[in-house]
């Protein structure tokens, strides 16, 4: 998951196995209905279970589905590869019954002789969870099941007939749900894994994924592409995009980490839809007459973590300190535009826990100095001051972010060094504890508090390896956060969480930065496109039109799909 060179040589071998190294150039796409998404940046992994970037689970929903699933451009849950469920009066045991004939793919390697059955539900979360299945990931581990504490939570997943799966917990848990629609809980085929157990060939689950989504992967280029090819058997009707156009039968992710290129290319026609276009070019993309550009307030938060276990930022002076220095509302101004909101906390303001009467964060350095002063830093003090190489949904230019970071701590005597990696060396950095202070952010999961609260400030996710990239634990915190999973009650969690909140502010582990309206360009021949809450880029049922060129006066639809 976090070793991009082992990534890189995979993708090579992988594209050598499939013969996929003659692929037509993208600007002349094969298929008249192969769709070209000009994506943000290389997956630090193919297999869902392993990912933890949206940039990678993006790549990842196309070719798989989980046992529930998020109506897509909400948080509300629906059935997936389960048709339905019961859960115990004790909320301990969930019971799922799956759908019968769901097909999974194939590739030159393998070919399934058998639908989806409970031995693939069993294979997936026993891989993730007990650490002598022959899948299991001993290095790397599988950070989500780890974060969100599963390990822990589950007493059993059982089998007991070939179209029912039990999950046993030992308490009640009311993110348990949400949590199954989330990436890491994609249905791998147990038969695929059989086979590639006997040919020698355990990696190859993760090289050449198979799954029971949409599409089906096709191939593998780091820094240039991957492809999909649209899944004929694929169990779900799509829903029509528009009357008399058919849904896209191939799909490529055109990996362009530079939003300018990003955009020069949906110009010219060689992608149909765009990933994060930069604030700056908006007004142009509004103007252009064939595009369109939708925008949504997704369910996120951009930060700058300190490394609580690293001195000086293991003294809660010197992070509020930090957070007084920064004037977080000329970043968003300057760096976010219109589509920023300034933080106040971890929480986005559309979550349901999120506190309105946390106060803002006020830019006072005089009282900076003073704590600097009472801390012992009265000369300040030297740091790194880590920001992201590609742009995300919510930091959209992190080297912008952090030049105006950088010249607010210098004047309290804070002299940070600004350092930088490739996006996935970059991340592997980060969840290895490497710097003091790191840009970083969050894209929610589930639409629960708890995928913010727990999975980024938690205890656990404070371990090595895990999410909270602060490795700050505080047991006040973490036992209202905890708690707040143990009950079902809206009432009782929210006030466990705004608790939590208060903490947090107290103790300063980040500085909250900003909120976004996160944008995405599309060419007027796209349709049934949606954006979602939750981060994802799911095309499924989308379907391109022939284009008809519009008056150069014309203007660019904006919506807010």
């Amino acid at each position: 998951m976090r070793r991009p060179s082992t990534m890189r040589a995979a993708g090579r071998v992988l594209g050598l196995a499939l013969g996929l190294t003659a692929l037509p150039p993208l600007a002349a796409p094969a298929l008249a209905r192969t769709l070209v998404f000009c994506s943000e940046g290389n997956p630090e992994s193919l297999d869902p279970a392993a990912v933890t970037t949206t940039t990678a689970m993006n790549v990842t929903w196309q070719m798989f589905n989980t046992l529930v699933e998020f109506t897509p451009g909400t948080t509300v849950i629906r059935p997936g590869l389960a048709e339905s469920w019961r859960i115990s009066e004790d909320g301990r045991t969930y019971d799922f019954t799956l759908r019968a004939g769901v097909r999974f793919h194939a590739n030159p390697r393998f070919t399934p002789t058998r639908p989806l059955d409970a031995r693939d539900v069993l294979f997936s979360f026993l891989r993730q969870w007990k650490p002598d299945h022959p899948f299991h990931r001993a290095k790397s581990g599988f950070a989500y099941f780890r974060d969100l504490g599963f390990a822990d939570l589950l007493e059993g997943v059982e089998a007991p007939d070939p179209r029912t799966v039990r999950f046993r917990l030992k308490e009640p848990d009311a993110t348990f749900l949400p949590n199954l629609a989330q990436a890491f809980a994609a249905i791998h085929s147990a038969e695929y894994a059989d086979a590639l157990a006997a040919a020698g060939a355990v990696e190859d689950l993760e090289r050449a994924p198979i799954g029971t989504g949409p599409f089906s992967f096709a191939g593998y280029r780091p820094d240039v592409t991957v492809r999909y090819r649209g899944f004929a058997d694929y169990w779900r009707a799509p829903e029509p995009a528009a009357p008399g156009l058919e849904p896209i039968d191939g799909l490529v992710f055109s990996i362009t980490p530079n939003p300018a290129v990003r955009l020069a290319k949906l110009k010219a026609g060689e992608c149909q839809v765009m990933a994060f276009p930069a604030p700056a070019d908006l007004p142009a993309i509004r103007a252009d007459p064939n595009l369109d550009l939708t925008g949504k307030a997704e369910l996120n938060v951009s930060y700058l973590a300190l490394n609580t276990r690293k001195a000086p930022f293991d003294d809660v002076r010197v992070r509020r300190a930090m957070n007084l220095a920064i004037d977080r509302r000329a970043i968003v101004e300057a760096a976010y535009g219109a589509g920023g909101i300034v933080a106040r906390g971890p929480l986005p303001p559309g979550l349901w826990a999120f506190d309105p009467g946390l106060p803002d964060i006020p830019f006072d350095r005089a009282e900076a100095l003073q704590l600097l002063r009472e801390a012992g830093h009265a000369d300040g003090f030297e740091t790194d001051l880590w920001y992201p190489p590609v742009s995300r949904p919510y930091n959209p230019d992190g080297r912008r972010v952090a030049d105006m970071i950088q010249a607010d701590l210098a004047r309290i005597g804070v002299r940070a060094r600004l350092v930088t990696e490739p996006w996935s060396a970059y991340r592997a950095a980060l969840y290895g504890g490497v710097p003091q202070a790191m840009l970083y952010g969050w894209t929610g999961d589930n639409g629960d508090p708890d995928n913010f609260l727990n999975v980024l400030l938690g205890c656990k996710a404070a371990e090595p390896g895990g999410a909270n990239l602060a490795r700050w634990c505080e047991a006040e915190y973490d036992s209202a956060i905890q708690a707040a999973r143990r009950t079902g009650d809206v009432a009782a969690r929210t006030a466990l969480y705004r608790h939590a909140q208060a903490i947090f502010r107290r103790e300063a582990p980040w500085v909250p930065l900003a909120h976004t309206v996160v944008h995405m360009a599309l060419r007027k021949s796209v349709a049934g496109f949606r954006m979602d809450p939750l981060g994802r880029h799911l095309f499924e049922g989308v379907a391109l039109r022939d284009e008809v060129p519009e008056a150069a006066t014309g203007k660019a639809r904006e919506t807010s799909r």
